[in-house]
C-alpha cells in the first residue's frame, strides 16, 4: 500500500516541499549500543509482560497506512504510550533523517510485539534533514520527548542517538546491504523513559542537532477510546 505524505526536505539551509510515496514501514527494536542500557529497557518492558526479543536488534513491520502527521490520534483503551525515535526515509535515491513516535499498545505488546506495532498510529514530523549533513556528527544528535499529564508537562525521554546503533548498521541488519529500499521509512529505536512507561494526554518529541543549531519536532494529543464488551 502506498501512502502519500507532504513533507519538507531541508538541505544546505534550503527547504523544498515534496510529496513522498511511502510503501514500507520498518520498526527497529532493541537497537541499543550499550548492553547495560539495552538490558534496562528489556527489563522495563518485561515488567509489563513483554517477552524478551529473539534477537537484538529485531525488525518489525507495520502498515504504511499507520503513518500520520496529524495533531491527534485515537487509541483504544488507556494502555498505549509514545516513544520518540529517529526516523530514516529513503527518497529519490537518498537517505533523509526525521523524527517520529512509535506509539504502542502496552497491553497488546505483552501478547505479541509485532501485533502491537500494527495497532497504533505512528506520528512523524513533517521535516527531514539530508543525512549527508548530519552523518559526520551523528552521535551528537539528541532525542527528546515530553508528556502532558493532568495538564502538567514533564520530560519523558532524553539522550544522545549515540546510545543506539547507527543508521548504516541498522540498514545492513534489515536489508543485508547498504541501502534502504526506495519509499521506505525506518524507526530506529528509542530511549528508556524517565519514570515508568505510561499514557499521556499529549506527546511531544524532537530531534536536536546542537552542532548545526536546529531541531525537528512534532506533537500530538491522544484520544483514548473506551473498551467495551
Amino acid at each position: 500500500m502506498i501512502v502519500n505524505m507532504a513533507i519538507s526536505l531541508v538541505e544546505n539551509e534550503n527547504t523544498s516541499l515534496r510529496k513522498a510515496e511511502i510503501d514500507t514501514v520498518i520498526i527497529a527494536g532493541w537497537t541499543g549500543r550499550n548492553q547495560e542500557a539495552l538490558e534496562k529497557h528489556i527489563k522495563e518492558l518485561e515488567e509489563l509482560g513483554v517477552k524478551r526479543p529473539s534477537s537484538t536488534p529485531i525488525f518489525y513491520r507495520a502498515s504504511s497506512a499507520r503513518l500520520t502527521m496529524a495533531s491527534s490520534i485515537q487509541a483504544l483503551g488507556m494502555a498505549s504510550s509514545g516513544e520518540a525515535e529517529v526516523v530514516l526515509l529513503k527518497l529519490d535515491g537518498r537517505l533523509w533523517v526525521g523524527v517520529g513516535s512509535d506509539h504502542t499498545d502496552r497491553e497488546l505488546e505483552a501478547v505479541g510485539v509485532a501485533i502491537s506495532k500494527q495497532l497504533c498510529d505512528k506520528p512523524v514530523g513533517a521535516t527531514f534533514w539530508a543525512y549527508d549533513e548530519v552523518a559526520d556528527h551523528w552521535d551528537s544528535l539528541i532525542l527528546r520527548s515530553y508528556i502532558t499529564e493532568a495538564g502538567e508537562v514533564s520530560l519523558y525521554q532524553e539522550g544522545p542517538v549515540a546510545s543506539m546503533l547507527p543508521p548504516g548498521e541498522l540498514i545492513r541488519g534489515y536489508t543485508g546491504g547498504d541501502e534502504l529500499p526506495e519509499g521506505s521509512v525506518m524507526f530506529c529505536g528509542t530511549l528508556a523513559a524517565k519514570g515508568n512507561i505510561r499514557p499521556a494526554e499529549k506527546f511531544y518529541f524532537e530531534l536536536d542537532d546542537p552542532v548545526l543549531g536546529r531541531k525537528i519536532h512534532h506533537e500530538y494529543a491522544i484520544e483514548y477510546l473506551p473498551v467495551v464488551g
